[in-house]
């Protein structure tokens, strides 16, 4: 079987999910539903909810932590670019993957729509965050597409296919081929296109499932064709994707995120909190040449927000200054504030000799000459955040709805599959 057809039959399979796993999963559910909330108050929020209100008519699926209803794929498209512009969702760190928020979005979608069960939803999450992951450990070369959403799309389309209950899942797979896209130019750029190639993957996932659902066809290599995945985005190996397929699950090592930053820059972050600004005079970072391609950058005056949420001597400035990282200091009074300045110029970081080009750790952070070994970022499965600390960020990030009927901490918790399938009003 060739790992085509074999994604294929996983994705119309009934998943055998193991209890442990499904736990990670809700919980990982229930932070990507509150950090898309926390993100309706984000720079660029409402303009893009006012691009979706363009994108047809119908009130079916609601906004995350709004009043506002949209037509699945415009939802989707919103709820993409909310769960992601804070830098602030969960991310599969051997796959480079942020696997969670296209798929989130668009099966948050299409299971209102469709009024699915509970248990239909979570079965769909499941099954397109894992091909979502495991394409991203395929892959080989460094990033020149933006993984998360091009990924994330395939799983997103197919997950969509089974809440539909389509039997043409190569067409639907065909599609969201067809329509993926996004590079690593945005996050360069630091342009708050970056979150808005989560919006557009979100979408085409939902799009892709009713261009099949009305008769239309799409391309089948999709993985190993002259012009696949493989060929075209990521070059990896495709055999892969379907290694213990529905035996084991990869989405069990998708790590959250206790701050809103690029995950790069978690590792640095994590030695420095709890520290003074006024007892650090030097920080250097030692680490892999990925993590100092997407955070190892300047200080600019006039970065935009999605830049300073990728810039290492910003970051750390504000843990030293204030001792956490609050999205809303992501904006020009802070990057022209000469104190957090003063602070951001006593950081620095280098490139050891990892020779991975995907890998995020181990790190080896030196303050005031004193060296920190970094093994494994907060948030991950080799160092889990708490439970009180996971429920700080959840209860921190519905604080920053735009609406006040978002869903409770408590809901968030305990009913997550609940939430997805249609029942948070």
């Amino acid at each position: 079987m060739s790992p085509t057809a074999a994604l294929l039959a996983f994705a119309a399979a009934p998943p055998r999910l193991p209890g442990a796993a499904a736990a990670h999963l809700a919980m990982l559910l229930a932070d990507t539903l509150a950090v898309g909330i926390a993100g309706s108050t984000a720079p660029g929020a409402d303009a893009v909810l006012q691009a979706a209100a363009r994108m047809g008519s119908g009130a079916e699926v609601p906004v995350l932590g709004r009043w506002e209803r949209l037509p699945a794929p415009a939802a989707a498209f919103a709820n993409g670019f909310q769960i992601h512009c804070l830098e602030w969702d969960a991310v599969h760190e051997g796959a480079v993957v942020h696997a969670m928020s296209v798929v989130t979005a668009a099966v948050h979608a299409v299971a209102h729509r469709a009024r699915s069960r509970p248990e239909e939803a979570f079965a769909a999450l499941a099954v397109g965050v894992e091909v979502a992951c495991r394409l991203g450990l395929a892959a080989r070369g460094p990033l020149a597409f933006f993984r998360p959403a091009v990924a994330g799309l395939y799983g997103a389309a197919l997950a969509c296919a089974r809440l539909m209950r389509l039997d043409r899942l190569d067409d639907v797979l065909g599609l969201a081929h067809a329509q993926a896209a996004g590079t690593m130019q945005a996050h360069l750029e630091g342009s708050i296109a970056l979150p808005l190639q989560i919006a557009h993957a979100a979408r085409a996932a939902v799009t892709a499932a009713d261009l099949v659902a009305a008769g239309l066809s799409g391309p089948h290599d999709v993985l190993e064709g002259p012009f696949g995945h493989f060929a075209l985005f990521d070059p990896g190996a495709p055999g892969d994707v379907a290694d213990s397929l529905g035996e084991e699950w990869r989405l069990a090592d998708i790590s959250v995120k206790p701050w809103p930053s690029g995950r790069a820059s978690h590792g640095v972050l994590s030695v420095l909190e709890g520290m003074e600004a006024s007892e650090v005079e030097r920080v250097e970072a030692l680490v892999p040449p990925l993590v100092h391609r997407l955070v190892g950058r300047p200080w600019l005056p006039d970065m935009s927000p999605a830049y300073a949420r990728l810039c290492l001597p910003f970051l750390a400035a504000l843990m030293l200054a204030e001792g956490r990282i609050d999205p809303r200091r992501f904006v020009a009074q802070s990057f022209a504030d000469m104190r957090l300045r003063r602070i951001g110029a006593r950081v620095s970081a280098r490139v050891d000799d990892n020779p991975d080009p995907n890998a995020l750790s181990p790190q080896r952070v030196v303050v005031n000459g004193t060296a920190h070994d970094v093994p494994a970022t907060p948030g991950s499965p080799a160092a889990p955040l708490s439970a009180a600390r996971h429920e700080a960020k959840l209860a921190f990030a519905l604080s920053l709805s735009a609406a006040r009927n978002a869903p409770t901490l408590q809901m968030l918790t305990r009913f997550p599959e609940t939430l997805l399938a249609g029942r948070d009003r």
